[in-house]
């Protein structure tokens, strides 16, 4: 009996684990929200542009590679401080820092280009209101990620990171970035695949 409750104490999830797989679960009932609202309003617009007429796949196709690599390189980072490498981390985190920003920089020169060369602001049409609604959300979680990875690479360099202590807590963080760039490919597929073609 005892024996039975000791196993359970064991394989009972960490605080930490529960609260990060519980903001995703949220956050990923909130994304779907977002690409339900979108795909529902593709070609209702009663006016242009349309996502066909604007939109452009090939530079969106090189910052989604970049950010879905910044998966690989995450995992990488996690674990160089898992082993105790330092310097391994702090590259692979930096690379991981530099692929999100990559991103994050493509998408605001596309929507440069979509707001003073194409005309298409929120408050155009249903399309312009829904793609940056969900565009821009998940950009702010990008941007809210990369701050997270930019407190773990600065507490790296500060040498205040030990790894028996804070790998767990930088996995976590690696669970949120991954789930940004797995939203990213059904927001990816929804805009730029389905959208372009309805």
């Amino acid at each position: 009996m005892h024996a039975a409750a000791h196993n359970d104490e064991i394989w009972r999830p960490g605080r930490g684990k529960v609260g990060m797989a519980s903001l995703i679960a949220i956050e990923s009932l909130f994304f779907a929200g977002f690409i339900v609202a979108y795909l529902f309003y593709i070609g209702k617009s009663a006016v242009g542009p349309y996502p066909r007429e604007v939109l452009e796949l090939r530079p969106v196709l090189w910052n989604s590679a970049a950010l879905i690599s910044s998966s690989f390189t995450i995992v990488a980072a996690v674990r160089g401080l898992a082993r105790g490498n330092m310097g391994a981390m702090r590259l692979w985190l930096l690379v991981t820092m530099l692929l999100g920003g990559w991103f994050l920089w493509g998408t605001w020169v596309e929507w440069r280009g979509l707001i003073w060369d194409r005309g298409l602001t929120i408050r155009t049409n249903l399309f312009g209101s829904t793609f940056y609604s969900l565009v821009g959300f998940h950009a702010f979680h990008v941007t809210v990620g990369l701050l997270a990875l930019l407190t773990f690479w600065v507490l790296g360099l500060l040498g205040m990171l030990k790894p028996a202590r804070d790998t767990l807590r930088f996995e976590l963080v690696s669970w949120y970035w991954h789930f940004v760039d797995v939203v990213w490919v059904f927001v990816f597929t929804s805009v730029y695949i389905v959208g372009m073609r309805a």
